[in-house]
């Protein structure tokens, strides 16, 4: 898978990443044909009841990710910040990552705070290349999705991080073009971006060399929203949305080739 999993940013379009919260909703991406399947930090936290970038969904982030490698297709987990400062304790996470058979990791120098010194995060990022060397290591840095740095800083950052050892870079909160641009022409790695609704669609992305598309938090945001529509449907005497699988089929995504 982790095989597989590289190869995906250096295809003919870019890799779209769709990130599941749960069991279910990674079985019905990986059922409804997409390559591989990222994770949601945001989900998996609220999911339990924990805060999302506190470091607060280790154990759930894990027992996640050993879930999932069930499915028929690479796996990529969002261990936030590591869950550590210590480069041990992240390289030894990153192991048991690895060992359960996900095949990439995306880490982010976003911290509750501001951001993480940069030589610190490379400290992290090389850490998890020596503890897991097959993973895909995509390294995030939260200069505009924090507001805390210009392109400047985010190039300095980003190439950074892959010279410590960093596969792809991702830089949420980008959505300049000339702007991305730059970033792809001078990062020295496949970039992922984060889908924005009513910006570029997936295509223009990779028009701009982009090499990978995250919907990071945008399903979990969206299945809260149909919960909340349908209950109010009901509640109401409104028609409930078509479409809805059966009892019958969701209970089905535990059995089979995923199990």
């Amino acid at each position: 898978m982790t095989t597989a999993f590289h190869a995906l940013h250096a295809g003919p379009e870019p890799l779209l990443l769709p990130n599941a919260w749960d069991f279910g909703s990674g079985a019905m991406l990986a059922g409804a044909g997409f390559a591989a399947i990222g994770t949601t930090s945001l989900g998996v936290a609220v999911a339990a009841g924990l805060p999302d970038a506190q470091g607060a969904a280790r154990g759930e982030t894990l027992a996640l990710a050993r879930l999932l490698t069930r499915l028929p297709c690479p796996v990529t987990v969002d261990i936030e910040g590591g869950f550590s400062t210590d480069p041990a304790e992240v390289g030894a996470l990153a192991a048991e990552l690895a060992a359960a058979g996900v095949a990439g990791v995306n880490i982010e120098d976003g911290r509750y705070a501001g951001l993480a010194d940069p030589g610190q995060q490379a400290e992290l990022i090389s850490a998890i290349r020596v503890a897991a060397p097959e993973l895909f290591i995509n390294a995030r840095t939260d200069t505009f999705w924090l507001g805390q740095g210009d392109l400047g800083e985010t190039l300095r950052r980003v190439r950074r991080y892959v010279e410590a050892g960093a596969d792809g870079v991702f830089v949420p909160g980008l959505v300049d073009t000339e702007g991305i641009r730059r970033v792809v022409g001078e990062a020295g790695a496949p970039v992922n971006l984060l889908f924005v609704p009513g910006r570029h669609s997936v295509a223009e992305l990779g028009e701009l060399g982009v090499r990978r598309v995250s919907t990071g938090s945008l399903l979990f945001r969206a299945a809260l929203h149909a919960v909340v529509q349908t209950a109010a449907a009901v509640r109401d005497g409104r028609a409930t949305a078509a479409g809805v699988p059966g009892y019958a089929e969701i209970d089905r995504l535990t059995a089979g080739p995923a199990a």
